[in-house]
């Protein structure tokens, strides 16, 4: 099965980033794909952000919402991208997959002045 194959119509995907000393450190959060590039939306200052400006080697796994793998890891690249129009194609898709609570989210969000970052991420051939 092609790597990117597995992720078309699932919900979550465990985002392992890597601290300085090297440990890693798992995540599960929603994401949305397009074309051959996974995309998260998350809190601008979180610490997988911070630590992606650091090391843009990631680990990837489709998971359920508590984290549990459902696939093996897959090295994959990540990066900040802070380009409004990638920010509005993001947030559309993440509208369209996730529905209701994609905008409930994006309501609450937004009542409390939540800033966002952009990670993309591309899987390593």
């Amino acid at each position: 099965m092609d790597k990117l194959e597995q992720f078309k119509h699932q919900q979550y995907i465990n985002l392992e980033t890597f601290r300085r000393n090297g440990e890693g450190m798992k995540t599960p959060v929603w994401f949305v794909q397009d074309g051959k590039t996974l995309f998260v939306r998350t809190v601008d200052e979180s610490g997988k952000v911070k630590r992606i400006r650091n090391n843009g080697h990631v680990n990837v796994a489709l998971c359920k919402m508590d984290g549990g793998l459902l696939s093996e890891w897959i090295p994959a690249q990540a990066r900040r991208v802070a380009d409004p129009t990638v920010e509005k194609e993001v947030a559309h898709l993440i509208y369209k997959k996730y529905s209701l609570m994609g905008i409930l989210l994006s309501i609450n969000s937004r009542l409390r002045h939540t800033h966002y970052a952009i990670l993309e991420i591309k899987l390593s051939e």
